[in-house]
């Protein structure tokens, strides 16, 4: 069982939990010395009223912004382009990121680039960016991504068909305004995917090779959490509880994959929703369980702890057998929650699986993952997830 005894855990966000904060906007302005603001959000929190919440608190105060709204499903480099001449050109010097991952990943970046300059492509990797960037608040409305305090941001090039990583600490937001208000108009849908998104996160860190202390311990309640309330978010969306239990979730999902990075799931999750447009909580959630049966042998005690945090029934079994209980729930979770998807529903075909794999090979999430897979075994996995 993997648990380092040697560690770095870093978390430089300050993190702002609980409904209603989002009414004090205007006091974390103030906190970060702003003078004008950009807002960015995507069409959907446009239309469902957040984009009005989150101006309001800036209106009474009088302190000027602009609302950058040019997202389309995922954060692309052509975006983060676009907002960032926005911003320079109209002297904003605080970002503010609302919605799901792909609002708060060109947020991340556009706060990088005011205060790096240059094209966010130069700092595509692990630790390239030199200086901390202009302040980033930023306002998920999902549970789902944990982007609001983690270093990464991932973005799409869509004419290469390619989704790039920048990940570093003077990436992380300043401050992450966690508030689960905004989470309640969230469709079902969405309320599984991104769930199962923070599953991902949870889980993978839990039982992967960097595993710590503190991160395992962040990646077990936000399993406790997402077990208890995951399936209530779903069918009662108004259900604030279950809302707060996701969001704080998410974020600790997040506060533990920062550090330790991810698994095989996310490997392939990249290049599959780079070439084949599969939301990412969605391909995580179709992966998942294939991916924890490939990597039982190689951490059987983690996996039986996940079994018992899912309230499997373990009494009398050998520890193989406990630890499959383990799939066997996250099966039924995603049955529970109306995922049902495989990926032939998105015309991946079994030619198509070797450049995937390929291209998973090469992702920093695939030596850490805690059995060492070979390109065939990656194109097994998917195979397996095809109907």
């Amino acid at each position: 069982m993997f648990v380092n005894e040697k560690f770095r855990y870093e978390m430089p966000v300050k993190i702002e939990f609980g409904a209603g904060k989002v009414d004090h906007l205007a006091n974390y302005i103030d906190e970060v010395r702003g003078n004008k603001v950009l807002i960015v959000g995507d069409q959907g929190v446009l239309h469902a009223g957040i984009i009005e919440k989150v101006e309001a608190p800036l209106k009474k105060a009088n302190i000027p912004y602009l609302v950058f709204n040019d997202i389309g499903t995922e954060a692309t480099i052509e975006s983060v382009d676009k907002a960032y001449q926005l911003a320079e050109e109209s002297h904003c010097d605080v970002v503010i990121g609302v919605g799901g991952g792909s609002s708060l990943d060109i947020a991340k970046s556009v706060g990088l680039l005011l205060g790096n300059g240059g094209d966010i492509r130069n700092y595509v990797g692990l630790d390239k960016v030199p200086t901390q960037g202009n302040p980033v608040i930023a306002i998920p409305t999902t549970a789902g991504t944990g982007s609001e305090i983690t270093r990464f941001s991932v973005l799409s090039d869509k004419t290469k068909k390619v989704k790039l990583s920048v990940g570093s600490m003077f990436n992380c937001p300043t401050i992450a305004l966690v508030d689960p208000e905004l989470t309640l108009t969230l469709p079902p849908h969405l309320t599984a995917t991104t769930g199962m998104d923070a599953l991902t996160h949870a889980l993978e860190s839990f039982v992967n090779k960097e595993t710590q202390p503190i991160s395992e311990a962040l990646s077990k309640e936000a399993m406790k959490l997402i077990s208890r309330s995951l399936r209530l978010a779903v069918v009662q969306g108004e259900n604030l509880n279950a809302r707060k239990d996701m969001l704080l979730a998410s974020t600790m999902a997040a506060m533990a994959f920062n550090t330790t990075r991810l698994g095989l799931a996310h490997s392939l999750a990249i290049p599959l929703g780079a070439k084949f447009n599969i939301p990412h909580g969605l391909v995580n959630a179709i992966l998942l369980p294939e991916v924890m049966r490939f990597n039982l042998i190689g951490n059987t005690k983690k996996f039986i702890e996940i079994a018992e945090i899912f309230g499997e029934e373990i009494a009398g079994l050998s520890d193989r057998e406990a630890a499959e209980r383990a799939v066997n729930a996250i099966k039924k979770l995603n049955e529970d929650i109306g995922i049902s998807q495989n990926l032939s529903d998105f015309h991946v075909k079994e030619e198509d699986l070797e450049e995937v794999a390929k291209e998973a090979m090469l992702s920093g999430n695939t030596p850490i993952n805690p059995v060492k897979p070979t390109v065939n075994d990656l194109i097994n996995i998917c195979k397996s997830v095809m109907v």
